[in-house]
């Protein structure tokens, strides 16, 4: 049987590089473990993407092992609890979509401020964290549950707290949609 292209190249990288790797491959430091394959394997041909796989390969190979990122509780109390711990007046809840090569596309939770004015982050609604919120009131054809929860969570908090909720582009993802104005 021959030796995937992933297996290959794992098999190249010296000892120390390997225990880095997997440091944080057990961290759930991704980001991380991509970066140190990619610069240590470029200079011999090795792009991005394959390096993204190189370091899927170890995520799978050590699966349950792996000290997992919380997910973002989306619960109205955790919400509001957060949203309580931010400095100045809370003005407004809104929703935004960023996406990294990671995660792929994701929703920020945000409470708006006044006096200090600014956009304080209390929640990152991944599709994971979507679906285990969303539960069986999940729509399975949704391309976007993460959309679906964050809308769902950000209007509850918004009602709570009786201020406005926006989310400038709740349909498709967009990371340079309307922001929130008051």
């Amino acid at each position: 049987m021959a030796e995937s292209t992933t297996s290959a190249w794992w098999r190249q990288l010296p000892e120390g590089i390997r225990t880095e790797v997997d440091g944080y491959v057990l961290q759930d430091a991704r980001l991380q473990a991509v970066r140190v394959v990619w610069e240590v394997c470029r200079g011999q041909g090795l792009g991005l993407h394959e390096a993204e796989l190189v370091v899927h390969d170890r995520y799978l190979h050590h699966g349950d092992r792996i000290a997992r990122t919380p997910l973002s509780p989306l619960d109205p109390e955790s919400l509001a609890a957060r949203a309580s711990g931010c400095p100045g007046t809370v003005v407004a809840i809104e929703a935004v979509w960023d996406g990294d090569t990671v995660h792929d596309w994701f929703v920020i939770l945000l409470a708006i401020t006044a006096e200090p004015a600014g956009a304080h982050h209390l929640a990152t609604v991944h599709r994971e964290t979507a679906v285990r919120f969303l539960g069986a009131a999940r729509d399975p054809g949704a391309l976007h549950p993460e959309a679906a929860a964050a809308s769902s969570a950000g209007r509850a908090l918004a009602e709570q707290l009786a201020v406005p909720f926006h989310f400038g582009s709740p349909d498709t993802p967009d990371d340079e949609a309307p922001r929130w104005r008051p």
